[in-house]
């Protein structure tokens, strides 16, 4: 069986490649701007806003299945439409197809979110995310649609990243009480999203962490796991900031984590050991 991953050399994509190619699958990946460094490996230069080379990637690698894990932020010709162009392209050759949203896509205003609630962005990246979604279903109904919030693991992780960087005084910035989300370790988050790629799933799912902390919070855990003093981290208010963006969602993962064999973690547990 052949893996596509789109987006391999980002964060969550060399832990995509590494797990498929470690369980012995066939590994395709695709770079914006390099390839990773993944033994055996076959890796595509790839623009999500090029169909033509969409299509071209796809027909050479030739996947059963293709797991999209590129981010472009708020850049609509990528975010928004990139996946939809890769839909049609799967749709055409036949492969399974997961596309990974965000929890971008929700207000904050109903706090709690499981798999039945309908899209309510309030920032530019959240709409592109959400008209992904509405794009790819309708195109590729088959196709699995994850949402997943931020993204844990080792100091590739730009939130691992900030949190070490504000420790050493290296950095300013804020670590808001207010701002809560379900974080998930990336090696849990590739885990299920190949889980659910194998099987017959489609549809809307989300694979979000166990527990919901703040960005203090959750700086505070980074802290203690990798042996930094905590107390430098800043404390704030998002609400009193004017930064865009809800406050308060939390992906509700219980009814997809049923389904599943491979474990969301929460983060007061994956955070309570050493890397």
């Amino acid at each position: 069986m052949t893996v596509l991953i789109i987006g391999g050399s980002g964060f969550l994509g060399t832990e995509l490649v590494r797990q498929a190619a470690a369980a012995g699958h066939a590994t395709a990946a695709t770079f914006a701007t390099r390839p990773g460094s993944t033994p055996g490996v076959a890796w595509y230069a790839l623009d999500l806003r090029d169909s033509e080379r969409i299509e071209s990637v796809v027909a050479a690698a030739s996947p059963c299945l293709i797991v999209n894990a590129t981010s472009g932020g708020s850049d609509w010709t990528v975010t928004a439409e990139g996946p939809v162009r890769l839909a049609v392209a799967a749709a055409k050759y036949g492969c399974r197809l997961v596309q990974v949203s965000s929890d971008a896509v929700f207000s904050g205003t109903r706090v709690h979110y499981d798999e039945s609630c309908l899209p309510d962005p309030v920032t530019p990246y959240g709409a592109a995310k959400a008209a992904a979604e509405t794009g790819v279903h309708l195109v590729n109904p088959d196709a699995v649609i994850a949402r997943t919030s931020l993204i844990i693991g080792d100091r590739q992780s730009v939130h691992v990243r900030l949190v070490h960087d504000l420790a050493a005084g290296a950095q300013n910035g804020v670590l808001f009480t207010d701002d809560i989300r379900c974080p998930v370790h990336v090696a849990d988050l590739a885990a299920a999203l190949l889980e659910l790629a194998a099987g017959d799933a489609n549809g809307v799912h989300h694979l979000a962490g166990a527990d919901a902390v703040s960005r203090h919070e959750l700086g505070s855990l980074i802290a203690r796991r990798d042996g930094l003093d905590a107390s430098p981290l800043p404390a704030g208010l998002r609400a009193a900031s004017d930064l865009p963006g809800a406050l308060d969602v939390r992906l509700d993962s219980r009814a997809t984590q049923r389904k599943l064999h491979s474990t969301l973690r929460g983060a007061r547990q994956f955070l309570a050991m050493r890397t």
